[in-house]
This record gives structure tokens, sequence and C-alpha cells, in this order.
């Protein structure tokens, strides 16, 4: 009889509703951090016989750690689990959700929330993607819903063409939602949701990140938001991709998660062969007075798949 009652929820879900809003503000106590990173020299999730091994989302659940993360084979994108006692070592688990068919099933972000996971991910043809969820409560069986729980803007909006790369916050007991979105002109740009439940979802109007200038290291797209607090305030991790296709991660401050500032310096770039031409994908986990940043990497500038990729560790530095 369990999740019988997503059916009522899937009624309601992906309505379109707008409104204005931010983020609850942090504690003023959070900790800060040095912005530069330390990363680790090699991946911790190799590629292995897969094309690209990327998009990990990492959750802390039951003891462990839980990594749902994407894989493409050469046709399709899906989504896998894996699980690490440190972070660091993952021993590969199975698959969540697959395509069935369609061209992506992955990209997604997972979050503990009033008792189980959810898991939003991208779901769809490539070009034209929407977000789905699946929820667990053991980490093992996912129950996908069948419907999109956020769609595509409308006509002439920024976000009307395809959304994906959420990234999941619970804030003041609600669900908030960073999330791509590409409008006719193929510009990329980030945007907001927030829920009580998941399901239902009522976006910010307009995208929170423009597109950086002639130059910059976003001036191509800007995705793929990682968001923490530190400081008093948010912080926003996020991936920007140049006119040669290479990809790098910058960061963005609010106080109050409805108007961001873009930090020029510093860009996070990669540092070895491996990761030589992309880092993007960030999750971030605050614990113990450190910032623990898994990331993808590839040596590869593409604008979608082939990177190479495979998955990284990195972490900031507390403040004294």
């Amino acid at each position: 009889m369990k999740y019988l009652w997503w059916g009522l929820l899937v009624l309601l879900g992906g309505c379109g509703r707008y409104g204005e809003f931010g983020l609850p503000a942090p504690e003023r106590h959070t900790p800060r951090f040095e912005l530069m990173w330390r990363p680790e020299a090699g991946p911790v999730m190799p590629r292995g016989t897969a094309v690209d091994v990327l998009n990990p989302s990492v959750v802390r659940w039951k003891g462990s750690y839980l990594n749902l993360y994407s894989v493409f084979d050469g046709r399709s994108w899906s989504t896998r689990r894996a699980r690490s006692a440190d972070g660091i070592a993952w021993t590969e688990e199975g698959t969540v959700v697959e395509g069935g068919g369609e061209y992506i099933a992955a990209n997604g972000a997972v979050l503990e929330f009033q008792g189980a996971l959810h898991y939003v991910f991208q779901a769809g043809p490539k070009g034209r993607n929407e977000l789905k969820l699946a929820r667990s409560r053991d980490g093992g069986n996912w129950e996908v819903l069948p419907e999109p729980v956020l769609r595509v803007g409308p006509r002439m909006s920024w976000d009307e063409v395809s959304i994906g790369d959420p990234y999941l916050l619970a804030a003041g007991g609600q669900l908030y939602l960073f999330y791509l979105g590409e409008d006719r002109a193929r510009r990329q740009r980030l945007g907001l949701a927030r829920s009580l439940d998941g399901v239902n979802w009522t976006k910010k109007r307009g995208p929170l990140l423009e597109l950086g200038g002639a130059g910059d290291f976003d001036e191509n797209g800007l995705g793929e938001a990682a968001v923490f607090p530190a400081g008093g305030k948010w912080v926003m991790l996020y991936t920007g991709r140049d006119r040669r296709e290479r990809r790098a991660m910058g960061y963005a401050i609010s106080e109050d998660g409805e108007k961001w500032v873009k930090l020029r310096q510093p860009v996070l770039r990669g540092e070895q062969a491996w990761n030589s031409a992309v880092v993007c994908d960030a999750t971030v986990l605050v614990e113990e007075g450190r910032v623990r940043i898994w990331f993808g990497g590839g040596d590869q500038a593409r604008p979608d798949e082939r990177l190479n990729g495979q998955i990284g560790y990195a972490e900031l530095v507390k403040l004294n």
C-alpha cells in the first residue's frame, strides 16, 4: 500500500505556479571557509568501461554515504548508486533509474526530507528535458512518479526549451530546487523553485544568475549549482562554460537566496590530466568543520557527453 498516496499528489504536480521568494536566512554563526579547494589528485570514481561517469549527488544516509551518480554508455544516461564508509572509496550497488528508451534519466540530486530520500532528475529526449522525482525509504528500492514534477516554462520564457541539473536544499521546513533553464536562443541560466512535499513546486520568476561577459569562464552557459551556508551567508558553487566548451566552477554569494553576487575569483579549474578540460557538477556536504565536494571532471571539452568523465573529490578549509 505504500506510495499509493502519491497518486493524489501527481494530480497536482507540475502545474506551473510562480512566485517571488528567496531562501530563509542561514544561521549567523555558520563557519567560514577559504574558497580555494584542495582536490585529490586522481578521481575517486573512475569511469571504467563507461563513456562518462559524472554528476555525483552524495547524501549521508543510515551511517554511510550514498552517491547517486550518472553514467553514459554511449547511447543514453542512467542513474546508478554507490555506497561508502568515508566518501572516498565507493562500492557500486546497482541502477536507480534508467531512461526506458529516452535519452536521459540522470543528472539528478538526492536529499533526505521528511524521513525519505528524494531524488529529482532529468528525464526525456535529448534537447528537451523536464524533471521527475523518485523516492525511497531504504535507499535500495525506488518509486518513480510517472509524470514530471517540474516542467519547462511557457512560450518565450527563460526556461522554455529545457530544464535540468537540479540541486536540492532543505531549509525552513521546505525544499528548494536550483535548476538550469534553457531558452529558445539556447542560453543556459540558473533558476529556483520551492516545495513543501517535493511534488508540487512553485517557480521563482526569472533566472537567479545571468551569463558572464565576453571572455568570462561562464559566457556560454551556467548551471549545476551547489548551495551551502557559510559565514552567515549562502554560498553557491556553480559550473560555467566558455566559448570553447571548457568548464570550470565559480562562486556566488547571497544573504537571502534571491539576490546573488558573483565572485570574480577564485575560479576552480582542473589541475590534473584527467580533469584538464572540465570540472563541473558539484555536490556539497558541510560536516565536522569542513566542506566536502564531489565533482565531475573530464579531459575533453564537449557540450554534453563524451568528456571521458570521472568523479573527483575536494575540500574547502575552515577559517579560524
